[in-house]
């Protein structure tokens, strides 16, 4: 099976498309495959503005592409059309003042540490 999802970077991207279920409060979650303990996955996360995601460690790599609107991990502020990998070991909160799409990929699935 192929997911082919075209013109992520032109504003293409059908959020009423998707299974959105709860993720955090004011975050929700569209998993594009995976999901099983400690196996690769990914999903489109969609954030309410003011949102957030508590602390969090990388058991694995993690690859965010911000979608639509933007992020923050308390350090800096990614807008749309940034890719931010995640090495193993990190950790970090996440805030959308204003709301956000994300394409989450995560290696292993990431702890929560808050």
């Amino acid at each position: 099976m192929s997911l082919i999802f075209p013109d992520l970077l032109n504003g293409k991207l059908e959020p009423e498309k998707y299974r959105w279920e709860p993720f955090r409060k004011g975050v929700e979650i569209a998993r594009l495959y995976g999901g099983e303990p400690n196996a690769p996955s990914a999903a489109l996360l969609r954030y309410a503005p003011n949102a957030q995601v508590p602390r969090h460690i990388h058991t694995g790599f993690e690859h965010i592409f911000v979608l639509r609107g933007s992020q923050s991990d308390g350090t800096h502020t990614y807008q749309a059309g940034t890719l931010v990998v995640s090495s193993p070991g990190t950790s970090h909160a996440i805030t959308s003042e204003q709301g956000c799409i994300v394409l989450a990929i995560w290696e292993r699935p990431v702890q929560i540490i808050e």
